[in-house]
């Protein structure tokens, strides 16, 4: 009976105080009722032990990642004006081998012919300045012939007027007739998309 009683009272400390602190804390109590809670779960392990290395290997490989970027510096300051070389645009090799051969000698000209190919080049600049001006007269002309014409045409009628001004679609008449589909190539193995690429590789590496 005795021991009942003390567990009752036990019972009830333990349930007025654990009320009063919330459940999802981490709490060890320090009343006089002895209270046991469960943490929360820590995700966590022992820190690694750091091993020891020699400062000589740490200074070696500095020098040697040090090495390496001055090396790829130096590459690139020596490529950075050189061009991307094109193909298409390059003479052939037995060509560059021939240019002794194949070039000309510059050509001295006399006083008397440089003079001669002066006067020519301005005599052939005043012809074609003397063609334009004519041509661009004559346009003119023919512009303000065709704002006076049209001016007479709509103070006689309107309606001529409005038909004069649009635009003549059967001016240049065409006509295009052929397939609208190209027929099937016979026995033809379609890529589907993929493709093999055959273009030289050009660059630093």
């Amino acid at each position: 009976m005795f021991n009942l009683h003390i567990l009752r009272q036990f019972s009830r400390l333990t349930i007025s105080s654990a009320s009063k602190v919330p459940l999802n804390t981490r709490h060890i109590s320090s009343s006089a009722v002895v209270q046991f809670r469960i943490t929360d779960q820590l995700c966590a392990e022992p820190l690694k032990k750091k091993k020891k290395v020699d400062p000589a290997i740490i200074k070696a490989r500095e020098d040697r990642r040090r090495k390496k970027l001055e090396k790829q510096i130096r590459k690139l300051q020596k490529n950075a004006r050189q061009l991307k070389p094109i193909e298409e645009v390059e003479p052939p090799l037995h060509l560059m081998d021939q240019m002794g051969k194949r070039k000309r000698p510059a050509i001295t000209l006399s006083a008397e012919e440089t003079e001669a190919r002066a006067l020519l080049q301005k005599d052939w600049t005043r012809y074609k300045k003397q063609e334009y001006m004519a041509n661009v007269a004559q346009i003119d002309r023919i512009m303000s012939a065709q704002r006076r014409a049209l001016d007479m045409l709509y103070e006689e009628s309107e309606e001529l007027y409005n038909e004069a001004i649009m635009p003549d679609l059967q001016l240049v008449p065409s006509s295009f007739i052929g397939t609208f589909a190209t027929p099937p190539i016979k026995n033809y193995d379609s890529p589907d998309g993929e493709y093999i690429d055959v273009s030289k590789k050009w660059g630093n590496k």
